[in-house]
């Protein structure tokens, strides 16, 4: 069972990189939307505390029915809960947009601190 719960993150990759960048490097309104993704999470029957059905073991707490870690994929803002619980807000090219803009800006931001 947990081979196609792997194989299912693997399709997904791109959300997975978002998810895991997202946790990482915290951004305030990205925070607000895992927050809110969260309540549903807490009331679903698929909530996975344990780790029992997690495709990745010891990335608890997980969706019991897709397998992925919900401390990455309610950071991910072109995810969507299999169950419908919950609605990605942008699609993963639009994502992957955002994501490059915030890198360029970044650079550039760095690049001026450096000369100072």
């Amino acid at each position: 069972m947990r081979i196609g719960k792997l194989l299912n993150a693997v399709k997904h990759i791109d959300q997975v990189f978002d998810g895991v960048k997202n946790k990482i490097w915290k951004r305030e309104y990205v925070e607000d939307i895992a927050k809110d993704r969260w309540k549903h999470c807490l009331k679903c029957e698929h909530l996975d505390n344990q780790g029992v059905n997690c495709a990745v073991p010891k990335t608890q707490p997980c969706c019991a029915d897709c397998g992925c870690s919900l401390g990455f994929k309610l950071r991910a803002l072109a995810a969507s809960c299999p169950k419908g619980k919950w609605i990605a807000i942008m699609s993963e090219e639009e994502e992957k947009q955002l994501n490059k803009q915030n890198f360029d800006g970044n650079l550039k931001d760095s690049e001026d601190a450096s000369s100072i």
